[in-house]
C-alpha cells in the first residue's frame, strides 16, 4: 500500500459528493494574474496566497496576551507573563493536566485569493514540558464569520501531550478535515476572504519553560475544478543528490504508528529531505529504535509526525513542523500552480515533496494505485520527465524513478479524478511540502520569494 490516508479519502468523497459526478469542469473566478512569468512566459494565474509571520516586526504586530517577542537571527514568540492556568484533557493519553498559557493573535490577513481551502504551517521548538495550539478564524465573502477552528495541537515530542488534529469542526459552511480548512460547497461561490491565526503557548505551571515559535502562517487557495491541466514546456534538466529511503523496508515495524512502514510515505519523504539539507537525528534520538532495524531515522520520523486523531503520519503540517525541529530549518505546506514553478525550485537546489492520487494505469512505471501518496521530486531529465524518489519502492536502491512528465503533472495538479471504479474523487491540486535552511543561497531566496515564502 503506497499510503494510509483514510481522512483524505473521506475528504475526496465529500468533495466529490458536492461537485457531483459530471465530467464538465467548472472553474470558479480567480484573481487576475500577478507577478512575472518564468523565462519571459506569461505569469500563472493567482490561485495561491501564502502569508507567514516570521520577522521581528511581524511578531511585534498582532494582539499579545502574555507573550513577548525575542530578537536574534531567528526572531520568535515566547511566553512572557502567563495569563493563568488551564486544564487540558488529552483524549489520546487519557489524562488531564494543568498548564500555564499565553497567546498571540495575528492581524487580519486579507488573502489575495478568496479561498476554498486554507492550510496552516508552523515552525517551533517545544522543549519537554511545553506545547502549542494553532487556530484559525476567518470571514466569508457573504460577511459571515467562522468560529475559531483548531488547526493542530502540537509538540515536537510525545511525552507531555499526544500530538493531534481535532475532528468534527464545522459551522455549516466550512469544515476542518484534519489539517485543512475547506468550504463545504465551493460551487456556491462562498469563499474565505480573510483570516487570522491564533497561537497559544503552554508550559508546565511554576516553571520558566517556553515554546519558541519562529514561523506561523497559511496557504490559502482556490484551485479550479479540473480533471486535466494544460501541458507545460520543459525548461530544466537537473538532478539533486537526495538520499533514498523506502517505506516498504519498514513494513511491520512499529504498527502503532500508522500501521507500520507500508503507510509511511510522508515521513519517509520528509526524512529524505531533512537529510538532503545535512540534518539528521542523533544517536541519542534514535536510541528507542530496535537496533535490528535499518534506517532507524525513518522510524523516528514516523513516530514524531504521527497524529493521534488522524491515526496516521500523513498530517501535512505535522510533517513540516517535524522538519523544522532540526537546527535552522524552515518548512511549509503550500501549493504550486505548475510544474514550471517546481522546476524553478529544483533549479535553485530545493527538492519538493508532492502529494498525489492516481490509479495504477495513470502513472506508467509506478506499479500501484493510491488514494493519496507522497513522493519527492529531485529533478528532471533532458526530455523533461520527472525524476522522483518514490518511497513506495521495494528497496532503497529502487527508490529513484523516472515518471512521464505529462502523466505526472496531471495527477499532481488536478483537483478531480476518476478512481478505479469510475467514481469521481478529488485530487490534491498541487499540494507540496517545501523545506529549506535558514540561510538559503541568493538563488534559493529568489525562488522562495517568488512563491511568497520569504
Amino acid at each position: 500500500m503506497a499510503s494510509s490516508t483514510p481522512r483524505r479519502t473521506v475528504l475526496a468523497a465529500a468533495l466529490a459528493a458536492v461537485a457531483g459526478t459530471s465530467v464538465a469542469s467548472t472553474a470558479p473566478a480567480t484573481a487576475a494574474p500577478v507577478g512575472v512569468g518564468v523565462g519571459g512566459r506569461a505569469p500563472e494565474p493567482a490561485l495561491v496566497d501564502n502569508r507567514f509571520w516570521v520577522s521581528f516586526t511581524d511578531w511585534r504586530g498582532g494582539d499579545h496576551a502574555g507573550t513577548r517577542v525575542v530578537a536574534g537571527r531567528r526572531p520568535g514568540l515566547v511566553i512572557g507573563t502567563p495569563l493563568g492556568v488551564t486544564d487540558y484533557a488529552d483524549p489520546h493519553a487519557g489524562a488531564t493536566s494543568a498548564w500555564e498559557y499565553a497567546s498571540w493573535t495575528s492581524p487580519v490577513h486579507h488573502s489575495t485569493v478568496p479561498a476554498t481551502e486554507v492550510i496552516a504551517s508552523w515552525n517551533a521548538d517545544t522543549p519537554p514540558g511545553t506545547w502549542i495550539q494553532i487556530e484559525l478564524r476567518g470571514t466569508y465573502n457573504d460577511a459571515g464569520a467562522t468560529p475559531w477552528y483548531v488547526m493542530g495541537r502540537w509538540a515536537a515530542g510525545d511525552g507531555d501531550i499526544r500530538r493531534t488534529s481535532v475532528d468534527g469542526q464545522s459551522d455549516g459552511k466550512s469544515s476542518i478535515w484534519t489539517d485543512t480548512f475547506a468550504v463545504d460547497d465551493a460551487a456556491s461561490g462562498l469563499r474565505l476572504d480573510a483570516y487570522q491565526l491564533r497561537l497559544t503557548l503552554y508550559r508546565a505551571p511554576g516553571t520558566d519553560l517556553t515554546p519558541t515559535v519562529w514561523r506561523l502562517g497559511a496557504m490559502a487557495s482556490d484551485i479550479p475544478h479540473r480533471f486535466t491541466v494544460p501541458a507545460s514546456t520543459p525548461c530544466l534538466a537537473r538532478e539533486l543528490a537526495v538520499p533514498r529511503y523506502s517505506q516498504n523496508t519498514h513494513v511491520g515495524q512499529y504498527p502503532e504508528y500508522d500501521n507500520g512502514g507500508e503507510a509511511w510515505c510522508s515521513p519517509t519523504s520528509s526524512q529524505m529531505i531533512v537529510e538532503y539539507w545535512g540534518r539528521r537525528p542523533s544517536a541519542e534520538d534514535l536510541s528507542w529504535v530496535n537496533p535490528a532495524f535499518e534506517d532507524p531515522q525513518v522510524c523516528h520520523a514516523a513516530r514524531f509526525t504521527f497524529d493521534h486523531q488522524y491515526d496516521g503520519c500523513g498530517n501535512w503540517p505535522f510533517n513540516a513542523a517535524y522538519a523544522a525541529t532540526y537546527p535552522d530549518m524552515n518548512a511549509v505546506v503550500t501549493r504550486l500552480r505548475s510544474l514550471t514553478e517546481l522546476e524553478a525550485l529544483i533549479r535553485a537546489g530545493i527538492p519538493v515533496i508532492t502529494s498525489q492520487s492516481f490509479h495504477k494505469e495513470e502513472l506508467t512505471g509506478a506499479g500501484y494505485g493510491t488514494s493519496g501518496h507522497l513522493m519527492t521530486v529531485i529533478g528532471f531529465t533532458e526530455d523533461g520527465d520527472v525524476i522522483a524518489n518514490d518511497p513506495a519502492s521495494p528497496s532503497n536502491e529502487a527508490v529513484r524513478r523516472i515518471y512521464r512528465r505529462r502523466e505526472w503533472e496531471n495527477i499532481w495538479l488536478r483537483t478531480k479524478r476518476y478512481d478505479a471504479n469510475g467514481k469521481v474523487r478529488s485530487g490534491t491540486g498541487g499540494v507540496c511540502y517545501i523545506f529549506w535552511p535558514d540561510r538559503p543561497t541568493p538563488g534559493q531566496k529568489r525562488a522562495l520569494r517568488s512563491l511568497g515564502l520569504l
